[in-house]
């Protein structure tokens, strides 16, 4: 059988050469079995196997190759979930803690690309924008929320000073973050993955897991082989399939997309000046940032079917030249699209099915830097240091109504009342 490949996409079109994997065969033992070889099941094995623990990290594809060398890879502090919502469920010490890690989020992820020399293409600076004057007053508010009591001041941007940074017609103002920003996912991960090795991880690409018992010695059986663990730990997100019905009853696949432009070189800086990732806060929103190579790499529009919308490119070219009209002319050399995991409220899911089985899954498009403190989160909890793992644990979450089967026209329907909010 032929090796599985990443899809066809300008992350992995510019990825960095990575020693495939075995395919697990036969019976292993280790302290813990991560399943799901992307940002959070990496973060999890390199942080465990930094404590001492003996892991093996089995993957159904390859490295990367879910929503973590897919995405909009901007790395922000925060959830998908305003944090004053989450206070109101947590209350306002928790919420304050749950602030503070989304910022040590952030922080983990540059401090692990120091650490393991993890080529990337790291860049400072995100910016959320508002397109009318209701978003721009909703975007103040947040600065003035975050300055008084998460004591995390932001900077409002508006007039002359805004379109010096964000040349497109289309946005009014925005709120700028200097300690946020952005790297190419696919490499970042791989990085994880290869610093996870060199600490002793033993990684299984093409080894998708088919079943597991949980036991006084859990088992997780692939096609063709099978790993007994002290621990398991469940790190595949939306790709997890139906594998665990506990998990796949609280999230949503929902399918995003984005387009890479051909390099657009001295143009670069007629679209955006200071290298900074962008996201409009639109419900339906678009996302978009520079890459190494001076590309414009566009993200927007949602689908709630497995199938990928037709004539792609077209698509997202149209949505690019509302925000971008000055590029009406350059070509897309890339396009392309993957799943990421909402839940029902829009904050992480993170947790333990039992004693022995952990999880983490949920991020809501809101995964890049988050995905890794939660694999963090996990190695604290696994070694028994269970606090900051807790705060997490104790934010409650719902099944989506009428199960996997009928979640889809529930979550379409909201999804049309906030897009009508968003035209109006």
């Amino acid at each position: 059988m032929a090796s599985p490949t990443h899809i066809d996409s300008y992350y992995a079109a510019t990825a960095h050469p990575w020693e495939l994997s075995p395919v697990l065969r036969g019976a292993e033992t280790c302290d813990v079995c991560v399943i799901g070889g992307g940002i959070t099941g990496c973060s999890a094995a390199l942080h465990l196997a930094q404590r001492g623990f003996k892991v093996i990290l089995l993957e159904g594809q390859r490295i990367g190759w879910g929503a973590s060398g897919r995405s909009g890879a901007q790395v922000i502090p925060g959830f998908a979930r305003d944090i004053d919502v989450l206070a109101t469920q947590v209350g306002a010490q928790d919420a304050c803690r749950l602030w503070e890690m989304s910022v040590a989020a952030v922080h983990l992820v540059k401090e692990l690309i120091e650490a393991h020399t993890i080529d990337c293409e790291w860049q400072a600076g995100q910016m959320h924008v508002a397109i009318k004057p209701r978003q721009a007053r909703s975007l103040k508010a947040t600065q003035a929320l975050l300055a008084e009591t998460y004591d995390y001041p932001l900077r409002y941007l508006e007039g002359e000073e805004f379109h010096t940074l964000l040349r497109s017609p289309r946005y009014i103002g925005g709120l700028l973050d200097h300690q946020a920003g952005h790297v190419h996912p696919l490499n970042y991960t791989l990085g994880l993955a290869a610093a996870a090795r060199k600490e002793g991880v033993r990684i299984f690409e093409a080894s998708a897991v088919s079943r597991y018992d949980v036991g006084q010695t859990p088992i997780a059986y692939t096609a063709e082989g099978q790993v007994n663990a002290g621990q398991l730990v469940f790190a595949g997100n939306a790709y997890l399939g139906k594998l665990v019905p506990a998990l796949s009853r609280k999230i949503m696949p929902v399918g995003t997309y984005i387009a890479a432009t051909a390099p657009l070189g001295e143009r670069a800086a007629s679209v955006i000046t200071n290298n900074m990732a962008v996201t409009d806060i639109n419900f339906v929103l678009d996302y978009f940032r520079l890459s190494g190579d001076k590309r414009l790499l566009f993200g927007g529009r949602v689908s709630y079917s497995t199938v990928p919308p037709p004539n792609l490119k077209a698509t997202m070219r149209a949505r690019l030249v509302q925000v971008f009209p000055q590029l009406h002319d350059v070509k897309i050399d890339h396009a392309w699209g993957g799943y990421v995991d909402i839940s029902f409220n829009r904050a992480p899911h993170i947790g333990r099915l039992n004693p022995n089985v952990y999880f983490a899954q949920g991020f809501s498009g809101h995964g890049m830097a988050l995905t890794g403190f939660a694999g963090k989160l996990i190695a604290e909890a696994i070694a028994g240091t269970n606090e900051r793992f807790d705060v997490f644990a104790r934010i409650q979450h719902r099944d989506f109504p009428g199960g996997t089967l009928f979640r889809l026209p529930a979550l379409w329907l909201g999804t049309f009342y906030y897009r009508l909010r968003d035209l109006l």
